[in-house]
């Protein structure tokens, strides 16, 4: 006997109510929006230069709108040595000439408005570059004085403060601490290039308030914390408990790492949230790589974040029951602060999940079955530009990789330039539109031209018009609606939930074909052998 379902009864809403729902008074408009992140020096590029700019992303407006998404998240593009790709910032209230100038920005918020979409920025509040101005004055400036108070700067330890003030280590690799000719160590939780900000200082407070206005006064709609669960630091900068380094971005254990997920973060949040609350409709995302759910649903509570990244879905293997492990996780952290919970499967720090999956064809059907489960949940999801191209990661040689991580661990870590090689847009040979250039910052690879925007547009079966379909019903289509997941029993290797408004959304990670619960088959990822789920397969019902 095969293996069957859990008895579904589907419950059925009146047309309508999921879009009614979105748009209902009191609702904002990101408890159930689509962010796209446009890693913007690898999504287009109009000047010619083969980095991607704003006037990249203005002109690709269009398919934005065309893919279906609410809201656009710009990764970094402020002033910047680039260091670490503009997470190194210098001036966080001007346009780096790489990217093009205010004007480019003005013109890009404008226009996504006129297309509906919403616009979020990057803000980087745990460090700034060794380039700006205060750092500058710093390190021109003697020990103990008032311009290293800005920062974290200590003697160091040992016979003539040879050893850093403790042990703490770079999330790339190494000890977090520098030292500077007059002996002084400053203390950098990623690249040397990139020192953190002592919050407990009135002047990085202020200047941060001074930052969020200029944007919010220039339309933006809200903001993406980096490293937000970062920022407060102990007084006396203990020890870690075990001094090893989990990598670029895992989550913080808070108790045997003092770096990150300090209590004093939350007073924090709760000063950014009051600036944010000064503009209409505008929205704070913080991304916190927090183990414990009950210490992540801190930063989402009534008067801190609105959103929190949880990345238990992407840190998932392709499993069924760390799917089901990982979405409970994340639904059972935010049910307590009445936060919508927010879905990853791929990011600029992280590996694709094509790749993740096994790449080739079984990670791409992987990738198409997991993007349904994805964008079946309720809440927030988040799509790193290229998911819906269905782009798995690059295999670059060494001397193309830019990441600090590869040159930080010694050559033992790749780092991520692999997940960040520029988009693939049309023509069937690189630079596949992305430039019209001679060269692209990363190089692209030969065979991307079947994965290439204007390929996929017109196949019925391609990536591409599987999120625009999924996109579509998840914003349209009543059975959306509601904010509860119901679990089914199911197969071995299977899963299956279904929304309030009567959306089912199964799942076969199993290695053989299942029957099709109950239901009026909506979308599938892949094709379906009358009535059975094959592997690596999801369907939605109703």
């Amino acid at each position: 006997m095969r293996p069957t379902w859990g008895e579904s009864v589907v419950h059925r809403v009146t047309e309508g109510t999921a879009g009614q729902q979105r748009l209902a008074g009191g609702t904002p408009w990101w408890r159930n929006a689509v962010f796209y992140q446009v890693y913007v020096r690898s999504f287009a590029d109009a000047n010619t230069d083969g980095v991607g700019d704003l006037r990249g992303v203005r002109d690709r407006l269009g398919y934005l709108s065309l893919l279906g998404i609410d809201a656009l998240w710009l990764t970094p593009f402020y002033r910047s040595p680039m260091a670490d790709h503009g997470y190194d910032v210098a001036d966080p209230r001007d346009v780096d000439p790489i990217f093009g100038n205010l004007d480019d920005l003005d013109e890009l918020i404008r226009a996504a408005h006129q297309e509906g979409l919403r616009v979020t920025i990057d803000l980087i509040p745990n460090h700034t570059s060794d380039r700006h101005p205060w750092f500058m004055a710093a390190g021109s400036a003697p020990p103990g004085s008032a311009e290293r108070e800005r920062y974290f700067f200590r003697p160091g330890r040992g016979p003539d403060g040879a050893m850093p003030p403790n042990n703490w280590l770079s999330v790339f690799g190494g000890p977090a601490w520098s030292r500077l000719p007059d002996g002084e160590w400053y203390l950098h939780l990623f690249a040397p290039q990139q020192p953190d900000l002592n919050w407990s200082h009135p002047d990085v407070v202020a200047d941060f308030e001074q930052t969020m206005q200029f944007w919010l006064d220039r339309g933006v709609d809200g903001f993406r914390l980096d490293v937000a669960h970062g920022m407060a630091k102990p007084a006396d900068l203990p020890d870690m408990a075990e001094p090893q380094a989990p990598g670029v971005l895992k989550h913080a254990d808070h108790e045997a790492d003092p770096r990150f997920d300090n209590d004093g973060v939350h007073d924090l949040h709760r000063m950014i949230r009051r600036v944010a609350d000064k503009y209409a409709d505008r929205v704070l995302t913080g991304e916190a790589w927090v183990v414990d759910d009950d210490r992540l649903a801190r930063y989402v509570r009534p008067d801190e974040l609105h959103l929190a990244f949880n990345f238990r879905l992407l840190e998932a293997d392709w499993n069924a029951e760390m799917f089901v492990e990982a979405i409970t996780h994340s639904l059972n952290a935010m049910s307590s602060v009445d936060a919508p919970p927010t879905w990853v499967l791929s990011n600029h720090d992280m590996d694709r999940h094509v790749t993740r999956y096994g790449g080739g064809e079984l990670g791409t059907r992987r990738a198409r079955a997991a993007a349904l489960v994805q964008l079946a949940l309720p809440g927030v999801a988040y799509v790193y530009n290229g998911d819906e191209l269905g782009l798995p990661n690059v295999e670059l040689p060494d001397e193309a990789l830019q990441d600090p991580v590869w040159e930080r661990s010694d050559h033992a870590d790749r780092g991520r330039d692999g997940e960040r090689v520029p988009l693939p847009w049309n023509g069937a040979e690189p630079p596949y539109g992305f430039t019209e250039g001679p060269g692209t910052w990363l190089p692209m690879p030969a065979d991307w031209g079947g994965l290439a925007v204007e390929a996929q547009l017109d196949d019925p079966d391609s990536m591409l018009s599987l999120y625009r379909n999924a996109l579509e019903i998840r914003r349209e289509h009543p059975a959306m609606s509601g904010d509860e997941v119901q679990w089914f029993g199911a197969p071995t290797g299977c899963l299956a939930f279904r929304r309030t408004g009567g959306l089912v959304c199964a799942l076969n990670a199993a290695d053989e074909l299942v029957p099709m619960p109950p239901g009026e088959v909506v979308l599938s990822s892949g094709p379906l052998e009358d009535g059975m789920l094959p592997p690596d397969t999801a369907a939605w019902l109703v």
